[in-house]
C-alpha cells in the first residue's frame, strides 16, 4: 500500500532529526567493507564519493538538540553557529561513523575546520575541497579536474578500491536523476504550494543527506506523487523567495514560522549542494567522453549562483531577481544566519539587483539554534499583508 503524505513527513522527519546518524550506522554496520564520507556544506562533488561504492553523508550541525559545550571553546563568539555544533558533534562521539570528511571552501570558518579535524581526529581520512574562482576551463578548469583527481585518488586509497569510469558514470547518473527529482518537486511546491508546503519539501531534502542516493530518490517519488495527489486546500498567502541560507541550516520552526505568517516559500537556497549543478552532467543521448570533464564542465557551465563562488558585482543578484520572476514571486526575505560573512556581505548588492527591478524584500538572521520566532512570524506577517495590500491596489 502508498505511503501517505504524513507517513513520508514523518520518515523524512525523524532522518533529518537523526543527529546520532543511527541509520547511517546501519547502513554501514551491514558490510564491513562499507566507508562512510562526511561533508560539510556547501558544495563538494558527492559523485565520486558514490562511484566509490561510499556513503556520502550531510553534516550540518545539532539544531537544537545538542547543548554546545567543547565547541565553543574552538571557535571565537564572533562567527556563526554551524562550527561550532559540528565540533561537539565530532568530540561527542556522534560522527564517529564516518571514515573521512570533506571540509569546502565556503568561508574562512568551515575551510580551516579541515585543520582542527587533522588534529583532534589524527586516524580519519581528511580534506580541504576548493573549488575554482576563474571559470576558464583551462584556468579554473584544469585546477578543478586536479582536485577532481585528486579526490578520487584518495577515495580508492580509504576504500582499497578502484574507481572505473563507468563507476563514475553510474553515481553521475544517481545524482542527475536526484537533482531532476528535487527540480520536479521544487516546480511542484512553485505550482502550489499548498500541497508541498517548505516545511515538508525540506525534511524531504534533509533526509538525502543520511539516505543513499537511490533510497532518497525512491522517497522524493513517493512523496511527489502523494504530494500532487493530495487534496490539501488552498490559501491566499503571498509568494516568497528565500534567500541566504545556503549554509547553515534554519531550524524547522523558522519555516513553519514563514509559512503559519502567510508565506509561501517558492524558492529557496536552502541545502543548495546537492543540487548546485542545475542541469543534468550526463547528455540526452548518454555518458559521453571521460567523466571528469564531465564534472569539471558542469561546476564550470551549470553551477547555481552562490555567495561562496566569484560573481562579478554587476551581474550579481541577476539570478535572484531572474528567480523572483519565474516562481512569479511577490517578494524575497533574506534569511542569513548570524555572522555568515558570504551570505551577510552579499546582501547589499543582491538588494540593489532586487531594486532595480522594483522587487519588495526584508532581511532577518538566525542560527540553527534559534528557538523564539514570535518577532519573525511579526515581522514575516507584515511583510506578507504589505505584499497583498499593494498588489490589490
Amino acid at each position: 500500500m502508498a505511503s501517505t503524505v504524513e507517513e513520508l513527513v514523518a520518515r523524512a522527519e525523524a532522518l533529518a532529526l537523526d543527529v546520532d546518524l543511527t541509520g547511517v550506522a546501519a547502513w554501514k554496520e551491514a558490510d564491513p567493507a562499507r566507508r562512510v564520507v562526511g561533508y560539510l556544506p556547501v558544495f563538494v562533488p558527492i559523485e565520486i564519493i558514490t562511484a566509490a561504492g561510499m556513503h556520502p553523508v550531510g553534516i550540518i550541525g545539532g539544531t537544537d538538540q545538542v547543548e554546545i559545550i567543547r565547541g565553543d571553546a574552538y571557535f571565537q563568539s564572533y562567527i556563526c553557529h554551524i562550527p561550532r555544533s559540528v565540533v561537539e558533534l565530532g568530540l561527542s562521539g556522534r560522527l564517529d561513523v564516518c571514515d573521512g570528511f570533506l571540509f569546502p571552501s565556503t568561508c574562512d570558518v568551515i575551510r580551516n575546520m579541515s585543520g582542527i579535524w587533522k588534529l583532534e581526529f589524527p586516524d580519519k581520512y581528511v580534506k580541504y575541497v576548493d573549488v575554482p574562482q576563474n571559470f576558464d576551463p583551462e584556468i579554473g578548469g584544469n585546477w578543478w579536474r586536479h582536485e577532481i583527481t585528486s579526490l578520487r585518488a584518495d577515495l580508492e586509497k580509504l576504500g582499497e578500491i578502484e574507481i572505473t569510469d563507468e563507476s563514475m558514470w553510474t553515481a553521475i547518473a544517481l545524482h542527475d536523476e536526484n537533482r531532476r527529482l528535487l527540480r520536479n518537486l521544487y516546480d511542484l511546491r512553485s505550482e502550489r504550494p499548498w500541497l508541498a508546503p517548505t516545511s515538508e519539501v525540506y525534511l524531504m531534502q534533509r533526509a538525502g543527506l543520511v539516505l543513499p542516493v537511490q533510497e532518497h530518490n525512491e522517497l522524493l517519488r513517493e512523496y511527489t506523487e502523494a504530494a500532487t495527489n493530495s487534496d490539501r486546500p488552498l490559501m491566499d498567502n503571498s509568494r516568497i523567495v528565500l534567500a541566504g541560507a545556503f549554509c547553515e541550516q534554519p531550524p524547522l520552526g523558522l519555516l513553519r514560522t514563514l509559512e503559519r505568517a502567510g508565506c509561501w516559500i517558492v524558492d529557496d537556497d536552502l541545502l543548495l549542494g546537492p543540487r548546485m549543478i542545475t542541469e543534468p552532467i550526463i547528455d540526452p543521448e548518454g555518458p559521453v567522453g571521460d567523466p571528469v570533464d564531465a564534472l569539471v564542465k558542469a561546476f564550470l557551465d551549470k553551477a547555481a549562483a552562490a555567495s561562496f563562488i566569484y560573481i562579478d558585482e554587476k551581474v550579481k543578484g541577476a539570478e535572484l531577481a531572474d528567480m523572483v520572476d519565474k516562481r512569479q514571486a511577490e517578494g524575497v526575505i533574506f534569511a542569513a544566519p548570524s555572522f555568515c560573512d558570504p551570505a551577510l556581505l552579499d546582501r547589499p548588492m543582491l538588494a540593489r539587483a532586487l531594486d532595480e527591478r522594483g522587487i519588495s524584500h526584508i532581511s532577518m538572521k538566525y542560527s540553527e539554534n534559534t528557538g523564539q520566532f514570535q518577532t519573525i512570524r511579526e515581522q514575516a506577517g507584515t511583510f506578507a499583508d504589505a505584499l497583498k495590500l499593494w498588489s490589490d491596489a
